[in-house]
């Protein structure tokens, strides 16, 4: 394949990843700054949709009809196929309960909503005092918080939210006296919004990719699958994209005499993503296909159907900074997620004009999909 067509296949590729890597005139987050505001278990519900998206996507297009049963022919093609998992309104928000831990500013915004009369009556020396104590006891400490809003996919007008359920906090004056005040339940906003917005692709809320993809075969009726990108430089602080999958199909028909209806067979397929250092996803599928060609050798179609076991997940890895009455302290925040698809059925079909092969299918899952393909057949 050409430099320029692979060039091209990355673009197609790595267009969610630049969309959620990159700031945009107006401000918005791009995926890095989010993460790096948000605890992990805000994180995991922030980027749960994603990880299906991808391994959804990633685990789709790889086949458009079997491999014939024979022992060897040279079958070779080559060209882009593109996939799209279908999300619903529910999956761009998430509310959960979880784990976070205020910084001095969020603190601070917590603390101004203090009416206790011991506090709000002080001087405003006597009261700058006070209110560090509080920030400080604040940050010094883990808390049970509500956590709501978009997701990645959600919507950019949106932020997510910690909900503060409230709570009584010590303080001392400066003539020693001993305090007690309730600082009441707030909701802090987060500089984290959806990435994604309310952009549809053919009506649909979906989340896209596309590769270049290779076959070649055939030996004994197996066909082998790859596809490849180089190394793309998406910024100077996330790093290079990472890509390559294979995956191997074998028609078990070649080892009995006599003609069959339909070609069938058995497939496995297994790729790797790194997204530079914020994220790597793997994916694996294996299961059976049929296809039937109606036709001639330069014009014909092929219906085809598929059943497939599937896994993804991803790895996401980030630094988040927390801030303690005795300074700032980094954290290596590094956790992995499950996407939700675990099996796929998958109804196609492929039209061959000549060498080109255009093909259209739609997957059936937990998380319904599409995926589309032009191959040039030799």
């Amino acid at each position: 394949m050409s430099k320029r067509f692979l060039g091209v296949a990355s673009c197609i590729l790595l267009f969610p990843l630049i969309a959620f890597s990159q700031q945009t005139q107006t401000g918005s987050n791009d995926l890095q700054g989010s993460l790096d505001k948000l605890s992990s278990d805000a994180a995991k519900q922030y980027v749960a949709p994603v990880v299906t998206g991808f391994g959804s996507d990633l685990n789709a297009g790889w086949f458009h009809r079997a491999p014939t049963a024979t022992s060897f022919k040279f079958d070779l093609e080559f060209g882009v196929v593109a996939m799209g998992t279908v999300f619903t309104d529910a999956n761009k928000t998430f509310s959960t309960k979880g784990a976070f831990q205020f910084t001095s500013d969020q603190a601070g915004m917590l603390v101004d909503q203090v009416n206790d009369p011991s506090y709000a009556s002080l001087p405003p020396t006597y009261k700058s005092q006070a209110r560090t104590q509080i920030i400080n006891q604040i940050i010094g400490q883990s808390f049970t918080v509500g956590i709501s809003g978009p997701t990645i996919i959600g919507s950019d007008k949106d932020s997510v939210k910690i909900g503060f359920k409230g709570g009584q906090f010590n303080f001392t004056d400066p003539l020693g006296g001993q305090h007690t005040v309730s600082v009441p339940s707030n909701n802090i906003a987060l500089p984290v919004t959806g990435l994604l917005g309310d952009k549809k692709i053919l009506g649909k809320n979906m989340v896209p990719l596309g590769a270049p993809q290779l076959s070649l075969g055939t030996i004994f009726g197996t066909q082998f699958t790859f596809r490849y990108l180089p190394d793309y430089q998406i910024n100077s602080e996330i790093g290079k994209t990472k890509y390559f999958g294979w995956g191997i199909q074998h028609n078990p028909l070649v080892w009995f005499p006599g003609d069959f209806p339909v070609d069938l067979c058995a497939s496995f397929f297994s790729q790797k993503l790194n997204a530079g250092t914020i994220f790597e996803a793997k994916t694996t599928s294996f299961g059976a296909n049929a296809s039937k060609r109606l036709g001639w050798g330069a014009l014909n179609l092929t219906p085809y159907v598929g059943y497939m076991i599937e896994k993804s997940s991803m790895t996401f890895t980030y630094d988040y900074t927390l801030d303690t009455p005795t300074g700032k302290v980094p954290q290596h925040i590094v956790f992995d997620l499950e996407g939700e698809n675990k099996s796929r059925l998958t109804i196609g079909l492929s039209i061959k004009v000549l060498i080109v092969n255009v093909n259209a299918d739609y997957n059936f899952g937990t998380y319904n999909s599409f995926s589309a393909g032009v191959m040039i057949i030799i």
